[in-house]
C-alpha cells in the first residue's frame, strides 16, 4: 500500500509561484500513476495533472496548462507540483493521489490512495 503526505501549501499573491511536495512511501509505487487534484470550497474535486511514476503519459487540465508542472524525484521518493502565475481561482485544497495502474486517469474515482491535502490560497 502506498502512503502519501503533502506539504508546501500557503498564501501567495496573484502571479506568484508555489511548489507542492508529496512524500511517497510504500511498496511498488513504480507501478502507479501519480496525480494532483484540487477542491475549492463548495465545488467537486477536480483533476489537475497526472503522470506515471515510471515516466510518461502526463495529462494536464486545460485550466492549468502552461502554468503547472508535475515532476518526480526518484531519490527522495517525492512528487512535486510546480505552480506558476497563480490566480485567485487556483485557491483550493490540493491533494496528491495514487492509482495502481499504468493508465493515466483524470477522474478522482479512479485513484485508490489519497494524501490529507494541503491548502493553497491566492489573493488578488
Amino acid at each position: 500500500q502506498v502512503q502519501l503526505v503533502e506539504s508546501g501549501g500557503g498564501l501567495v499573491q496573484s502571479g506568484e509561484s508555489l511548489r507542492l511536495s508529496c512524500q511517497v512511501s510504500g511498496r511498488a509505487f513504480s507501478e502507479h500513476v501519480m496525480g494532483w487534484f484540487r477542491q475549492a470550497p463548495g465545488k467537486e474535486r477536480e483533476f489537475v495533472v497526472a503522470t506515471r511514476w515510471a515516466g510518461g503519459g502526463t495529462q494536464t487540465a486545460d485550466s492549468v496548462k502552461g502554468r503547472f508542472t508535475i515532476s518526480r524525484d526518484f531519490v527522495k521518493s517525492q512528487l512535486y507540483l510546480e505552480m506558476d502565475n497563480l490566480k485567485p481561482e487556483d485557491t483550493a485544497v490540493y491533494y496528491c493521489a495514487a492509482r495502481r495502474s499504468l493508465v493515466v486517469a483524470t477522474t478522482s474515482a479512479e485513484y485508490e490512495v489519497w494524501g490529507q491535502g494541503t491548502q493553497v490560497a491566492v489573493s488578488p
